[in-house]
């Protein structure tokens, strides 16, 4: 099959590193990733194909899009997008249009999406099947009533299915979307998608950081970085506070988009078996070695600690619900804790630290991790081998 994945990051790496790992699955087909996000190191597969659109970026607040390219020229880079993502699903005629968020979040992007999704339903462009791919939470709206019935409306016209990101014994997409029930396509669980590190990975990076058995592994993330400042702050100044300073080690991995002038910040508070870097394309296995994680409690930094059962602390972005509603589930599991704002205090926040590295058992997960595969395996059983069927002007696989 040919398949063209849509995804649209915005401040953090979170969107898409979790359509790299579909994409990854999708190994039998042919891939056409399409980004236009802030740029980020990645490592395609064979089958992959990245898309390049003008770059767009949304700020801090989330209020406005901007471009880093173009400042003065948002609207003449929203029409280049849409005419080079119109073209492109012209070209190529994919049996599956993957859309990642879409209607559910990136409600700015709608002056590309919903014109491709139009001329689809009035079948002036070839696509077999149009997919929504969402993660287990969605964030609150201002007026939710109304963005709830424009994403269902759309859904019900455009779509063919609905594939949730999330195992539903944790969290179910319906505990944030009232709506739900008014969904007339499939709506589908796929699990979680969290890469597995090798079997091996955390013993061997122990050995290249010369880390012995008996001394501590504490790693310190914050996802893209944009805003993960304090907990990495607070984690390095933290570090110095410890009972066993001595025997441990602190990898502090800040991000690609931290502001340079706070890279620098950190690097000079950075004391004696500390070390300050922005990114590791091996950073799984870094965590798979870890004693402890210390982060930010975005989706894929959260599956990355359920598959490697590290203990955890995490710090939830406090701008909406999503990362506190999934945190705190866990942390009634005892799988992780949840750090507040008053954690932050580097005294504080060692006596945590120093508790949850004296614990001798790790968290047991129960949970799908299998997202990424699952949905490989629902797109060619369900796609593959069925016709679509038009019914008015709804569809259904």
């Amino acid at each position: 099959m040919k398949i063209i994945q849509y995804c649209q990051h915005v401040l953090g790496i979170g969107h898409l590193f979790r359509s790299l790992e579909i994409s990854r699955a999708l190994s039998d087909h042919e891939v056409i990733l399409v980004s236009g996000g802030p740029p980020v190191e990645t490592h395609l597969p064979r089958h992959v194909t990245e898309f390049r659109l003008p770059e767009l970026q949304m700020n801090r607040a989330f209020k406005r899009l901007h471009s880093t390219q173009r400042p003065d020229g948002i609207d003449q880079v929203k029409e280049e997008r849409q005419k080079r993502l119109f073209a492109l699903l012209a070209a190529e005629k994919p049996d599956v249009f993957l859309i990642e968020l879409y209607p559910f979040g990136r409600k700015a992007f709608r002056f590309e999406l919903d014109p491709v999704l139009q001329a689809v339903d009035d079948r002036k462009l070839s696509c077999g099947s149009v997919v929504c791919s969402v993660r287990d939470i969605l964030v609150e709206k201002e007026d939710r009533d109304k963005h709830e019935l424009r994403v269902v409306k759309t859904l019900n016209r455009y779509f063919n299915a609905v594939l949730v990101h999330s195992d539903p014994q944790l969290v179910k997409i319906s505990e944030t979307f009232d709506h739900f029930n008014q969904i007339s396509i499939p709506v589908d669980y796929t699990g979680y998608i969290a890469p597995k590190p090798a079997a091996d990975a955390g013993k061997m990076i122990r050995q290249k950081l010369n880390i012995s058995e008996e001394e501590n592994l504490i790693i310190a993330s914050a996802g893209g970085g944009n805003v993960g400042a304090p907990i990495l702050t607070a984690a390095v100044r933290a570090f110095s506070r410890l009972a066993e300073n001595d025997r441990c080690h602190l990898k502090v991995f800040t991000g690609p988009f931290l502001d340079q002038s706070e890279f620098e910040r950190l690097k000079r508070c950075a004391g004696n078996n500390v070390q300050v870097t922005r990114f590791a394309r091996d950073f799984l296995s870094y965590l798979a070695a870890a004693d402890l994680s210390v982060s930010m409690g975005g989706y894929n930094t959260t599956m990355n600690i359920l598959a490697c059962g590290t203990p955890a602390l995490v710090w939830p972005f406090g701008q909406n619900r999503e990362q506190r509603l999934r945190a705190g589930r866990l942390a009634s599991l005892g799988v992780l804790q949840v750090l507040e704002n008053e954690d932050l205090d580097p005294d504080r926040l060692a006596v945590i630290m120093d508790d949850w590295m004296s614990r001798s058992t790790r968290p047991a997960v129960k949970f799908d991790l299998n997202g990424a595969a699952n949905t490989a395996r629902w797109i060619e059983n369900r796609i593959k081998f069925q016709p679509r069927i038009h019914e008015g002007t709804k569809k259904r696989i």
